[in-house]
């Protein structure tokens, strides 16, 4: 059997669960969260809303979304229930804490005292768009959260208002210091490039990023989009990142591990002036998150509970099991559990089908546009 980069293999005893049907995972499995493929689960993403006070063009429609009713969302000590089940009894050994915009829960320094109180030495971590975030940094920092990632695809008024549909940069970059004044580090940016937008910015982004002791990540553009506008044609891919970076850095392989990460690491030095050579010492470094053209599917260690407690094993699944209204209905954290691992256990092997290829004739765009999933 041929093996592909992106692509894991099946385990030779895994069954063929009906298409929509969560199979019993069979009794000699993996403890945690395995699938059929030898992936286990460790670094768990959890949605507090759907709702998001930016538009962004390669997420949501201008108009907006309609969003979850009040009732319809995990509450609180829901949320800090299921945790606790995915780190007591399944392995899960890191939190992502995503929305739409977390910041907009009005709940959200509780929730994370919550689940510091649960889990003391928990990595607790955060994505958020960073409106709002500077009056609530110290606070967040406090309640126990480790560290944060904020979106920022431009240091420009113009193209960032162009790309959000909305004028908060200055609040963007505020939030940005004020995590890094409240010791949220290290401080991780995520930037989506789009053509002919900001893909010329991107010299100036990680400059900026590396002055400052920011991580920067560029992420390629998947088919999240609530429009449904993505093309394979028009998408910045990894290698024209690189390329673009290259122009005045030299970019080296990170020599630590990937260790399961979704971006590949790279270390930055000045590109000597008239030399293909690097000048000086190291910079930092810059990450690149290829979901489209260089997957890495095969070591993905990740599960998602959606805002309304619905559990996704693959960001691009188009299946989704009920995990929220099985608590509702009294079940105990043992049949919770349950649950949440036959989820899993029919994980796909890529990008919700059996092989790699967001672009392939074969892919089927979720419903869900990424505010609705959960980062």
């Amino acid at each position: 059997m041929s093996v592909q980069l992106g692509m894991p293999q099946p385990r030779e005893e895994a069954a063929s669960p009906l298409p929509g049907v969560p199979a019993r995972r069979p009794a000699d499995a993996p403890a945690g969260l395995a699938d059929r493929y030898g992936r286990r689960a460790t670094d768990m993403r959890l949605s507090l809303t759907d709702k998001c006070n930016l538009r962004c063009t390669y997420c949501m429609p201008a108009e907006g979304l309609e969003w979850l009713a009040k009732q319809a969302v995990m509450s609180a000590a829901e949320i800090v229930r299921i945790v606790k089940v995915g780190v007591a009894q399944l392995g899960v050994r890191e939190l992502r804490l995503t929305g739409g915009e977390p910041l907009v829960r009005h709940d959200l320094v509780d929730i994370i005292a919550a689940l510091r109180t649960n889990h003391p030495d928990l990595p607790i971590s955060m994505t958020t768009n960073g409106v709002g975030l500077a009056k609530k940094a110290a606070a967040l920092k406090d309640a126990g959260l480790t560290r944060i990632n904020v979106s920022l695809d431009s240091l420009h008024e113009e193209t960032f208002t162009k790309l959000t549909r909305r004028p908060f940069l200055d609040q963007v970059l505020a939030g940005v210091d004020a995590a890094w004044a409240a010791g949220l580090g290290p401080v991780k940016l995520n930037a989506v490039l789009m053509r002919g937008i900001n893909d010329a910015e991107s010299p100036q982004l990680l400059a900026w990023a590396l002055e400052r002791g920011y991580e920067l990540r560029f992420i390629e553009q998947m088919p999240l989009d609530a429009d449904h506008g993505w093309t394979r044609r028009n998408m910045i891919t990894a290698a024209e990142i690189r390329g673009l970076l290259s122009r005045d850095y030299v970019l080296t392989p990170d020599p630590r591990a990937r260790d399961g990460a979704p971006a590949e690491r790279f270390e930055v030095r000045r590109r000597a002036a008239g030399s293909a050579g690097p000048e000086g010492p190291v910079l930092g470094t810059v990450g690149i998150i290829a979901s489209v053209t260089e997957p890495f599917c095969s070591d993905c260690r990740r599960t998602r509970i959606t805002a309304e407690g619905q559990i996704m094993s693959c960001l691009f699944s188009r299946e989704e099991f009920d995990l929220l209204g099985l608590l509702r209905a009294g079940a105990g954290d043992d049949e919770l559990a349950q649950r949440w691992q036959d989820a899993m256990w029919i994980k796909p092997k890529a990008h919700g089908m059996d092989h790699v290829g967001l672009d392939a004739p074969d892919f089927v765009q979720p419903d869900r546009s990424m505010s609705a999933i959960g980062g």
